[in-house]
């Protein structure tokens, strides 16, 4: 088969699948009806949350009218010598912002912009430290206006620049949908910008709308250069006719095709400057995805292995920008594809190309839905944990199943024999993190990963808790039941209240724990509670020597 430009692959076996797909899809007019936003391409009839989610196809030239605002905007915060710009947010609030900052960085003169997505005490007295709050601007986004962990955050800031200030809304800045609760809070109580969101598009397709270009504008990016560049793969993507050589419709056939034929985990390597854009990748892989029983695993930051430590449930690949080439990466690459993987090669002319790339995968995500029968925008599984976190807010729950202390190996030899017995081809095993997410924590944890893979030869995937939950949570209650869950939570040395609630954010973090595990053994999901006491990173290593 022929790729589009800037794409190229070994599909080995897959290929003629793919090929029969493109070919069917031509026959349908996909791109002609993707266009015109057709329920059918999906259903055979109308579902709700299709039509009326489907602006992002727009965006690209939507947003060219905002361009100047969002200039002058940041220009006069950069003037005004601010340091850092706090975005407080979750899953498609947060995580292009943070791919953003970690490819292009601040340019000179801009803020730095710090994204935080936790509610662990020691993750908020982390940011907290390293602000001057005179200095400082918060950016509260929530399209939904109703986020727990954001609103929480918000009040929590709120009230220490409050206590700074007699203009605390100088400070803070909101991006929501029109007539949110929160566009309320934002101008009743004086924020200085109230941004709104486009209301047709969702969470996780909205990286190229104002909840994505305000942070990048405010760190000094070239939004007109993402936006020429997201131009133009639209215009690739959405050209009639376009099927068999379509740069977003190819590779969400490679997607779809490979995931009904086994190799359901995808698993992604790339260039160092393009580290962070698979933690954008995995929220819409996962979450568009995952319902029904079926679904994609994306595989993010998984320590690399020699090639016959992974199954054959795996898709691998690689992304890399020019003149940024990692020689231990392209070898990883290659020896895969000489393994018999198949393998898939993307590669970047320029940094800017990262917003044609957003709306590529944006196509590709949801093309491989239609393949795969699901439906690409909501995130049904997600409200059932909402409301037991609510629950456990109410009313602390407490399991059996948790381990009685860190301290005894014995104990956790027996839980983990119980719990790894499970395990069958074709599974991956999910590391859920209720804790501080530390430079230590997460090298300790990734050890913990690579382990439990070259052990169990399954792929295996990490998340910080509540984070995860708004990117990968989908996934693990209504994808397949392939998913080991293993939940580690601690007891905060510290903790910290919530204004203008009765909570505190350890309290907060441990009733979404409980809420987590609550939706997924109600699923019949495999899950192993652990319980790390207030020396996590001695845990970690009794966990690693019993992996031993």
């Amino acid at each position: 088969m022929r790729f589009p430009k800037g794409l190229t692959g070994n599909l080995g076996p897959y290929e003629t699948r793919v090929v029969e797909r493109l070919r069917s899809w031509q026959a349908a007019d996909f791109v002609r009806r993707l266009r015109g936003r057709d329920p059918m391409l999906w259903f055979p009839g109308p579902v709700p949350e299709i039509v009326d989610r489907l602006g992002w196809l727009e965006l690209p030239v939507r947003m060219r009218l905002f361009r100047e605002d969002l200039r002058a905007f940041a220009e006069a915060i950069r003037a005004e010598g601010t340091r850092h710009v706090v975005l407080l947010g979750m899953g498609g609030s947060s995580l292009a912002p943070e791919v953003f900052q970690h490819t292009f960085g601040n340019a000179p003169g801009h803020p730095e912009l710090i994204v935080l997505d936790g509610t662990h005490p020691a993750a908020v007295s982390a940011v907290e430290a390293r602000l001057t709050l005179a200095k400082t601007l918060f950016v509260v986004s929530s399209k939904s206006g109703t986020t727990t962990e954001t609103l929480a955050l918000f009040r929590y800031f709120w009230h220490r620049v409050q206590s700074e200030t007699a203009s605390p809304g100088r400070h803070f800045v909101a991006i929501t949908d029109p007539g949110t609760p929160f566009e309320q809070t934002a101008r009743a109580r004086g924020f200085r910008r109230v941004f709104l969101g486009p209301p047709d598009v969702g969470g996780r397709y909205s990286a190229l709308s104002v909840f994505g270009l305000l942070p990048a504008a405010l760190i000094g990016v070239d939004v007109d250069e993402l936006l020429d560049r997201a131009q133009a793969m639209a215009a690739a993507c959405l050209a009639e006719g376009s099927e068999p050589e379509n740069p977003g419709l190819v590779l969400g056939a490679v997607l779809g095709e490979l995931a009904r034929a086994g190799r359901d985990k995808v698993t992604f390597f790339t260039s160092p400057i393009l580290r962070a854009f698979p933690t954008w990748l995995e929220q819409l892989i996962a979450e568009s995805t995952g319902k029904d029983g079926r679904g994609i695993v994306p595989v993010v930051d998984e320590p690399p292995g020699a090639p016959h430590v992974y199954g054959s449930d795996r898709l691998f690949v690689y992304l890399d920008l020019a003149g940024d080439q990692d020689a231990d990466a392209e070898h990883q690459v290659a020896a895969l594809e000489a393994a018999g993987h198949p393998v898939l090669r993307i590669h970047l002319d320029r940094m800017a190309d990262l917003g044609g790339e957003l709306f590529r995968w944006e196509v590709a995500v949801a093309a491989a839905c239609a393949v795969l029968g699901v439906h690409p925008f909501d995130q049904p599984d997600v409200q059932r944990t909402k409301e037991l976190t609510q629950q456990a807010v109410q009313r602390p729950m407490r399991y059996p199943i948790e381990a009685p202390s860190v301290f005894e190996p014995a104990v956790w030899r027996k839980a983990f024999r119980d719990w790894l017995d499970q395990v069958r081809p074709g599974d991956y095993v999910a590391l859920q993190a209720f804790l501080a997410p530390t430079s230590e924590t997460t090298a300790a944890l990734q050890d913990i990963r690579r382990r439990l893979r070259d052990r169990l030869r399954v792929a295996t995937t990490l998340g910080y808790g509540p984070r995860f939950l708004h990117s990968t949570g989908q996934l693990h209650k209504g994808g397949p039941a392939t998913g080991l869950f293993l939940q580690l939570i601690d007891d905060p040395s510290e903790d910290r209240p919530v204004p203008e609630t009765n909570l505190t954010f350890g309290r907060l973090l441990r009733a979404q724990a409980d809420g987590d595990y609550q939706a997924l053994v109600e699923r019949g999901r495999r899950v192993l509670r652990l319980h790390l006491g207030r020396d996590v990173l001695r845990g970690l290593q009794t966990l690693r020597d019993v992996l031993s």
